[in-house]
Order: structure tokens, then sequence, then C-alpha cells
């Protein structure tokens, strides 16, 4: 699975009130193929009371697939699809196929890799 915790994603297919919104990854769940967007796919829940615990309504965000985001290129801010390459062997990365440039998997930032 391409994508991970924290990437930032925009939802192609969906809800009509979700498609084209981008949002963070919260969980991956890659034996599902799911992912949890956050604030995408929110569902209401009605809590009843149980003992001395109130009831209440609940909202939450419920998986979506993965096949239904795009991961947006933090270059271009335009979401894109994304392959894998290794560079100078050590470590593996992460590159976008629009803007040729690659993130480094193991870190937080953006590295400005030019990959032909």
């Amino acid at each position: 699975m391409k994508i991970r915790t924290w990437d930032k994603v925009k939802v192609m297919s969906g809800k009509e009130k979700d498609r084209g919104q981008e949002a963070e990854v919260l969980k991956v769940s890659p034996d599902t193929n799911k992912i949890i967007v956050k604030w995408v796919n929110v569902v209401t829940r009605h809590i009843k009371k149980q003992w001395t615990n109130p009831g209440q309504i609940v909202k939450f965000e419920k998986a979506i697939d993965a096949s239904s985001v795009m991961l947006v290129c933090p270059f271009t801010k335009k979401p894109t699809r994304v392959g894998f390459v290794k560079i100078e062997e050590k470590w593996k990365t992460k590159k976008f196929r629009f803007s040729k440039k690659a993130v480094k998997e193991n870190s937080w930032e953006a590295k400005n890799f030019i990959i032909k």
C-alpha cells in the first residue's frame, strides 16, 4: 500500500459532500485496503443510556477504500500517482510521477530529489 499515516490525500470518489476534500490519513489498514481520513465519511451514532453512563450522540470517521483517494504532492500541491525508487542504494523513497521528485520515506520533511 502506497499510502501511509499522516500523508495528505485528496478524496476523488465517494459521497458528494466528501469528494474533493484534502485531509490527512489517520489510520491505515493494508490487509483490508481501507484508510481512515480526517473529517471524511463522518457518521453519527446514537448511544443508549446504560447504568450511570448518559445517552449521547457520537460522530466519528469510518473507513473508506484506499483506491478512492490520491496522494497530494508536497511540491506541486496537486493529486498525483506515486511509485517507489531507491536513492543511493540506502533508502526507499516515494516518487511522485507528475513532478518527478521524491520524498525521503523515513523522515517527515520533503527532500528535493529529482528522479529521471
